[in-house]
């Protein structure tokens, strides 16, 4: 018998694409560029190619939809393609 998965989100996600532009200083500017994969009311998941990004982390995003500050919460990284998942501050 499997282990039940509970679902984590408290907000419901709704599929999103285009492009979106990550910026962060580590010390200097760093940018990374990658496309929305779904977005909530509190925050969005990206994909894109980059190591670069850390939990806890605070970036400046700009996307179709919304521009700001988000906190990277999670990095799922599968072959070359590496998923982040954001909070919007």
């Amino acid at each position: 018998m499997s282990p039940k998965l509970t679902e984590a989100r408290r907000e419901p996600r709704v599929p999103a694409s285009g492009s979106i532009r990550i910026a962060f200083r580590n010390p200097l500017e760093v940018e990374v560029e990658g496309t929305l994969v779904d977005l909530s009311s509190s925050g969005f998941r990206m994909a894109h190619a980059s190591a670069r990004l850390e939990p806890g982390q605070i970036v400046q995003f700009a996307h179709s939809a919304a521009s700001g500050k988000a906190r990277v919460v999670w990095n799922r990284v599968a072959d070359a393609r590496v998923e982040t998942g954001f909070l919007i501050l």
